[in-house]
């Protein structure tokens, strides 16, 4: 069974039920408050927001899913300019059955304040709170690097921080042996990284090393790791470009659900 509701406070603007796919055309403005309200047999799951936002392989662990509408702010959380605008808005959601390996860290519905649907990105700083800046940018699927402060430019921006950190929730237990790091590449504009530190929920510790670079860089985690969530800290910023803009545009994970191996 899945289950879509749009809803404004308690009025239920549109709805569907479905035994497989469920598929919501809902004609009519998005007010701020509204909420889409998902709710599956499984708690894992592929859901579509919006008709411009990329499907969100998700895991719910209460099986319910509460999801504000971005509609506040200078950007809606991160998300295209034009998501959730207009009035005639297509909604999906199914239930995941595949386990094949892939980026697990990928949520591209993920929002800067838990909504109890995982992976979660979340940070210790985001530059001038500017959703263009949030933690969650990092997981949304995008690799686009060469240029800041729009869409499709999203990254996580430290603010300046020498402490500044950078964790992802996973949610359950997944398992891991590769980490993958796109740095924002706008240079001269942005400066990088030339090394930094993983830690995972297992005790597992790796410093590794980074380059200028715009593209993946791949950092091998020796050997599979079974983990609830992971943090990056100590980043080292180049001397060898003057710019204190380093960034992270994209944190991908390689591996599968450990619970449905």
């Amino acid at each position: 069974m899945n289950r879509i509701r749009i809803k404004r406070q308690e009025e239920i603007l549109a709805a569907c039920d479905a035994e497989g796919e469920a598929l919501l055309c809902f004609h009519g403005a998005y007010q701020p408050g509204d909420t889409i309200e998902l709710e599956s047999s499984s708690q894992h799951v592929i859901a579509r927001l919006d008709h411009t936002m990329l499907p969100a392989r998700v895991y719910l662990p209460d099986q319910k899913w509460i999801y504000a509408l971005p509609l506040e702010g200078d950007l809606p959380d991160g998300q295209p300019p034009f998501a959730f605008q207009g009035d005639c808005h297509a909604i999906s959601l199914r239930e995941d059955a595949g386990n094949e390996y892939r980026n697990i860290a990928c949520n591209p519905a993920d929002q800067r304040h838990d909504s109890h649907a995982y992976p979660h990105a979340s940070a210790n700083v985001e530059t001038r709170d500017e959703s263009v800046f949030f933690a969650r940018n990092t997981i949304d699927g995008m690799h686009t690097a060469a240029g800041h402060g729009e869409w499709p430019y999203l990254s996580w921006g430290i603010g300046g921080r020498a402490d500044a950190a950078i964790r992802l929730d996973f949610g359950r237990k997944v398992v891991t042996d590769t980490m993958v790091l796109y740095i924002r590449a706008d240079f001269v504009h942005d400066g990088y990284w030339v090394k930094g530190t993983l830690h995972l929920s297992d005790g597992y510790e790796k410093t590794f090393d980074l380059q200028k670079l715009d593209g993946p860089q791949a950092i091998p985690l020796d050997g599979p790791h079974t983990v609830t969530w992971a943090q990056l800290d100590h980043l080292i910023t180049t001397d060898a470009q003057p710019s204190p803009f380093p960034s992270l545009r994209q944190w991908e994970f390689f591996g599968r659900d450990a619970e449905m191996q």
